[in-house]
C-alpha cells in the first residue's frame, strides 16, 4: 500500500537540509531529478535568498542572503517515487511536516518569497525611529552614542544627534554604521 498519495497535486513544500548545505543540495536533487527521470513529479528546486546591504571596511557591498538558512523548497507532486528521490539526497534531513507526510506551503507564502526574490535593489532596512538612541559602530564618529533625530526611508539614512564641543551636532549616517542601544 502506498504510503504517500496525490490527493495535494503539485504544490510548494519545504526541505529541511544541513545548515550551510542548502546549494549543493539543491544542485544534487536536480541533478538526480535529471538522472531518475522525475521531471514530471519534481519541477523546480530553490534556495531563498534576497539581496543585502552589509558595510565592510566601511564600503557598502551587496551580498546575496539566504532567507531561511537550512531550508530548501521545492515544487513537486508527492508520490511513493518523488518523495523516495528526494528524502534519499544527500544531505536532506527531510520534509518539513509531521511525521512521513510533507505539508504542503501556502500559495501566498511563497509568492511573496518569490517576489523577495526577484526585487532587483535591495531595500534599506531602518531599525531604529527618531528618538532612539544609537552607538555609532563605523565610521569616523565610531563608538560614539547619539540620539536620531531624523529617518530618510527613501534615501537609507539617518541622521543621529552628536555631542560635540558641547552641543549636539546632526551626523548623517547609514543606519548600518549604528547599533541601537
Amino acid at each position: 500500500m502506498p504510503k504517500q498519495t496525490q490527493e495535494y497535486g503539485r504544490n510548494w513544500y519545504a526541505l529541511h537540509t544541513y545548515s550551510g548545505y542548502e546549494d549543493a543540495v539543491a544542485r544534487n536533487l536536480s541533478q538526480r531529478v535529471e538522472s531518475m527521470a522525475m521531471e514530471d513529479k519534481i519541477f523546480s528546486v530553490v534556495v531563498p535568498k534576497e539581496k543585502r546591504i552589509v558595510i565592510k571596511g566601511g564600503k557598502r557591498k551587496t551580498i546575496e542572503e539566504k532567507v531561511y538558512p537550512g531550508y530548501v523548497l521545492i515544487d513537486m507532486i508527492v508520490t511513493d517515487d518523488s518523495w523516495f528521490v528526494v528524502r534519499n539526497t544527500p544531505r536532506v534531513t527531510g520534509f518539513v511536516g509531521a511525521g512521513t507526510t510533507p505539508t504542503p506551503l501556502d500559495k501566498s507564502e511563497v509568492d511573496v518569497l518569490m517576489g523577495r526574490m526577484r526585487e532587483e535593489e535591495p531595500r534599506h532596512k531602518i531599525l531604529v525611529v527618531k528618538g532612539d538612541s544609537v552607538r555609532i559602530t563605523d565610521g569616523p564618529f565610531k563608538e560614539m552614542e547619539g540620539k536620531v533625530d531624523e529617518v530618510d526611508e527613501e534615501r537609507g539614512k539617518i541622521k543621529v544627534l552628536v555631542p560635540l564641543f558641547g552641543r549636539e551636532t546632526p551626523v548623517e549616517l547609514d543606519p548600518l554604521q549604528t547599533k541601537k542601544l
